[in-house]
């Protein structure tokens, strides 16, 4: 029987071509053997139509690609995605482990056809409930289904916690992948959205039993995040990668993705809180202060708010693993990455070099009256409040103070002269009133500040000033400036 099976796919090509006109399509190949898989389809009232695949190299690539195309032929988006390499194995009968390889190429093809799908502006889903849908029109989404949500799944623990407690309280889950950054350089297996991430999360949902999208926002990235991260260092600054990124390119994106989906929320594994005061909801601080995750957050237009949901937030890190452990995730002991997702492997300096164009440039190491005390190799490699790397001897600690990019000139001086009281911030947004403000938070792991802002009215503002309380050593120009009120996020700024 299952030679039966193996040889009918073998032999079909009812759905043998090239693509229709404007079809979604997605191919994998590059296996020892030379294998291709191609796989196109149409989308319209939510369902898959006009399949056509072709493919080349060994028969069980062909056979496990003409299977793929019958089983999405006519199904739902959702159905789709749903498709691993398992269910493909065993609609042919069943492969060898040499010839199993067929089976994934087979998966990676319709999931990346689902992929440019997902990149698209069409709803997935039917406006009546269901699974069928029809195009977005004037940005419309679909109607909410009654208990779907979205889960932001990044191949880690607290993502994959947080959608499997959604399913547990009944939730119909599906997850979403955002895929920013390809680099051979860096070290895929570390990094939270490279082209290994979106491979294990997907095998994650679909270990839970989840439908997955992966969300294409490379370019964007690149465009938003990237290329101000390179500019930042190549002016003197050091910016936050992070906070631009769930500020303004994946959250967003995936809140977007999540309505054409029919979810009425997007779930993330972020710990933070959503509070409500009179004038609607705002960002507040996690239950367990060793991993909240606020600040990174604190860019979010408050608008979005609504539509997100962060079900760990009560919970701390130990607990969360707990969970993970007792439902057999491999990834309850999975460590967790500290680097930035696009230097995952790699140092910055060689980043800055190969992606910038920063390369060692020797300049002077001054004081802060302009006394040459050493030399450096870029001003790049260098923020202020760092205090490692300086190689300048002195009687008492050197940090660096500031650093000129115009003429690679690094000033340091001792941590009395890096302390200060108050700081300027620029492309400022208030939330509530200044007024309001009650302490700072100027680095991701610092505490926050006592600091005031005076009068300022809610809305964007070109500069602020803010008052600390006490001193601070490294304000760091390029960082962000978390504005507070108690525990609640009430706006936000970059150190000018």
């Amino acid at each position: 029987m299952e030679r039966e099976l193996f040889e009918a796919y073998l032999r079909d090509e009812s759905r043998l071509g090239p693509p229709a006109e404007g079809a979604f399509t997605g191919a994998a190949g590059g296996a020892a053997c030379g294998d291709l898989s191609r796989l196109s389809f149409l989308v319209s009232e939510g369902r898959i139509h006009s399949v056509t695949f072709d493919a080349e190299g060994c028969g069980a690539t062909r056979a496990a690609t003409a299977a793929v195309a019958e089983m999405v032929d006519a199904a739902p988006v959702l159905d789709a995605a749903l498709i691993d390499i398992d269910t493909v194995d065993a609609a042919i009968g069943g492969l060898t482990p040499a010839k199993r390889h067929a089976a994934q190429l087979a998966t990676d093809a319709v999931h990346r056809a689902l992929q440019a799908l997902a990149s698209s502006s069409l709803n997935l889903v039917s406006d009546s409930g269901g699974f069928p849908t029809s195009p977005r029109m004037g940005g419309e989404s679909a109607q909410p289904h009654p208990r779907r949500l979205a889960v932001a799944m990044s191949g880690g623990v607290d993502s994959a916690v947080a959608a499997l407690l959604a399913r547990e309280e009944g939730a119909e889950v599906v997850g979403i992948t955002v895929k920013l950054w390809t680099d051979p350089e860096t070290d895929g297996a570390k990094a939270c959205c490279s082209p290994e991430a979106v491979l294990g999360a997907r095998a994650l949902a679909h270990q839970l039993g989840i439908p997955h999208f992966t969300l294409d926002l490379e370019e964007d990235f690149r465009r938003h995040v990237v290329d101000r991260f390179i500019g930042g260092y190549a002016a003197g600054s050091t910016p936050n990668p992070c906070i631009l990124c769930n500020g303004e390119v994946r959250l967003a994106a995936m809140v977007d993705l999540a309505e054409r989906l029919g979810a009425e929320r997007l779930l993330t594994g972020h710990y933070a809180r959503i509070v409500e005061d009179a004038d609607g909801p705002l960002l507040a601080t996690a239950a367990d202060g060793a991993k909240d995750q606020s600040y990174m957050l604190a860019a979010l237009p408050t608008e979005l708010l609504s539509r997100l949901g962060f079900p760990l937030t009560e919970l701390t890190k130990p607990e969360v693993r707990g969970i993970a452990a007792r439902h057999d995730l491999a990834v309850a002991r999975k460590a967790e990455s500290q680097d930035l997702c696009f230097l995952a492997g790699q140092g910055k300096r060689g980043f800055l070099r190969r992606q910038g164009g920063l390369r060692e440039r020797e300049g002077a190491i001054v004081d802060s009256a302009g006394r040459t005390l050493g030399r450096h190799r870029g001003h790049h490699d260098f923020t202020v409040g760092q205090r490692r790397g300086i190689r300048v001897s002195a009687p008492e600690a050197l940090y660096v103070l500031a650093t000129d990019a115009e003429t690679n000139t690094v000033t340091v001086g001792t941590r009395a002269e890096l302390e200060k009281r108050s700081v300027r911030v620029r492309d400022a947004v208030l939330h509530r009133d200044g007024a309001a403000v009650d302490s700072v938070k100027l680095r991701y792991r610092s505490r926050a500040l006592p600091a005031t802002v005076g009068a300022a009215e809610r809305g964007r503002h070109p500069t602020l000033e803010v008052e600390l309380g006490e001193a601070f050593p490294g304000v760091a120009p390029g960082q962000t400036a978390v504005l507070m009120a108690g525990d609640r996020i009430v706006g936000h700024g970059t150190i000018a």
